[in-house]
């Protein structure tokens, strides 16, 4: 047995290089954006920069195909913000009606959605395709940002094992006072879900935020590429790809996606845990 005073120190070592291992690929990456894109790959060259190439940076904001990586960004911004809103609202109202109506094939319903769960992504591509095709969403981001606004089963999923934890009486008294099931849902147990919420938004930030498949299928003006799409611009199968600018503006991509894990992080283990009320 391990003497109680050497726990301390050794758990702390051991989660600092765990740390240190998980996080390595990022500082390569960072480390990587300040080297010339010839010098990258060799197995000579260290980790830091022997001369640092502060114009990746400069290079890759500069964009391809005539648009700057800031007319990246803010499209995939727009595209992110607009599905994740409506994937969040869409969900909640229908974990609502699985955790607190009841319905003619209430269990039935809740099955299939939870079969979809099981459903490979790369099976629906080619009947969506021709879907979307066929109503002329082509070359926009309906086909991303609309599906989003009928629910997605993870999150429903996430939300109605929230709303079971929360005491039926709130329901009996709402409906005492004179509300209706709307009023209920907006009134009472949307403020009590916002944890659950914070936690599918962060999760939907992310997929889309870094989702390539999506826009590669349906967006075909470079005007409209998003941020997944411009990094993959950078690499060129016939010429010399420029790996320097393409890292560069990869660690760029990141700062929105750190920026929103470290402000709500908090939200994901509270969302996760399913606590209820406090």
């Amino acid at each position: 047995m391990i003497a109680k005073k050497w726990r301390w120190p050794i758990y702390h070592i051991a989660a600092a290089g765990g740390a240190i291992l998980m996080i390595y690929p990022v500082i390569w990456l960072l480390m990587s954006s300040f080297k010339k894109s010839e010098t990258i790959f060799t197995t000579a060259n260290s980790l830091i920069p022997d001369k640092w190439i502060w114009t990746n940076y400069s290079d890759g904001w500069a964009g391809i195909g005539g648009h700057s990586f800031g007319t990246y960004i803010t499209n995939t911004l727009v595209l992110v913000v607009l599905a994740t809103i409506g994937a969040v609202l869409s969900s909640a109202l229908v974990a609502f009606g699985f955790g607190r109506l009841n319905f003619r094939g209430k269990k039935f319903w809740f099955a299939i959605m939870m079969v979809t769960l099981m459903l490979p992504h790369d099976v629906t591509l080619v009947p969506q395709y021709i879907l979307f095709s066929k109503l002329h969403w082509l070359n926009s981001i309906k086909p991303i940002v609309i599906p989003a606004y009928f629910g997605a089963p993870f999150f429903i999923f996430l939300m109605v094992q929230f709303i079971r934890t929360l005491p039926g009486e709130l329901d009996e008294a709402a409906t005492i006072d004179g509300c209706g099931k709307f009023r209920l849902f907006y009134r009472i147990i949307l403020p009590l879900i916002i944890p659950a919420m914070a936690t599918a938004a962060i999760f939907s930030f992310y997929w889309r935020w870094e989702d390539l498949i999506g826009p590669l299928l349906y967006l075909n003006k470079p005007s409209m590429y998003t941020v997944s799409m411009a990094l993959k611009m950078y690499l060129d199968a016939e010429t010399l790809s420029n790996w320097g600018a393409m890292f560069a503006m990869s660690i760029v991509s990141l700062i929105p996606v750190f920026a929103i894990f470290f402000f709500f992080q908090k939200h994901i283990v509270e969302g996760i845990s399913t606590s209820g009320l406090k």
